[in-house]
């Protein structure tokens, strides 16, 4: 499991923030009413709370409703929301099934100056999918402050498990787009740029990613159909190979 590690934050930071007391609390009781059914599909939701990234974080929280809608019909959908901000907080949620309960979680958290910490984040799903199967790790962010090499590493052995990434980049930076691009492909996965002034954009492609986790590359293509962000993911991926070895 993911360690979480706190300090003090600087006097000039927003005392508003939730404390991670009230966070467990949460948490305790969003794993009580919202537990995962049987058989979902599990993925990892895994965001850059760092202070850049706060009017993303409340976009995404918004949104992020569209990836159990789209794998309520081929199985459901279980996710874990994992974030870090700060100096070295890091933290993941229980698995939930509501995305009601997912979106109070994180219209508790504030964002909070920091550092990346991909490594820690790719390392807690590589421990998560050991112990059992994960289809699918959706990243959101805008920068890396990490050796690449080291990050590939862990990208590679989630390939392995059979954990595709799908990398989201907000933003203009080459570097970061070119790292994103290469963690996603050592898995098998991804990556994208998108505008947080196009939210619609974000929700398109995630409800994409929930279905394909789901159903697998036939239920990618069925909606495909009729569905431009699931156009636009299903031309990024193979042709063979979905979550956990199926076509």
């Amino acid at each position: 499991m993911v360690a979480a590690m706190t300090n003090r934050p600087p006097a000039s930071l927003p005392e508003s923030r939730s404390s991670a007391r009230e966070i467990d609390a949460f948490l305790k009781e969003a794993h009580r009413v919202a537990a995962p059914a049987a058989g979902a599909a599990r993925l990892v939701f895994a965001l850059d709370a760092t202070m850049s990234r706060q009017p993303t974080w409340d976009m995404a929280s918004r949104v992020q409703a569209a990836m159990f809608h789209a794998a309520a019909a081929v199985g459901g959908l279980s996710v874990q929301l994992v974030y870090f901000r700060g100096f070295r907080e890091c933290r993941a949620s229980r698995w939930v099934a509501d995305p009601r309960r997912l979106a109070e979680l994180m219209g508790k958290i504030r964002c909070e100056a920091g550092e990346t910490q991909i490594a820690r984040v790719l390392g807690h799903v590589l421990e998560e999918g050991g112990r059992e199967p994960i289809r699918a790790l959706v990243y959101v962010g805008d920068a890396m402050e990490e050796g690449l090499d080291g990050l590939c590493a862990k990208a590679g052995q989630l390939g392995l498990l059979g954990v595709k990434a799908f990398m989201f980049h907000e933003g203009g930076q080459d570097g970061v787009a070119a790292a994103y691009g290469e963690i996603a492909r050592l898995t098998g996965g991804a990556a994208f740029a998108f505008d947080s002034r196009a939210p619609a954009e974000l929700e398109a492609l995630l409800r994409a990613v929930a279905a394909y986790a789901a159903g697998g590359r036939a239920e990618l293509d069925r909606l495909a159909a009729r569905d431009a962000g699931a156009r636009r993911l299903a031309a990024s991926l193979p042709r063979l190979g979905g979550p956990g070895g199926r076509p």
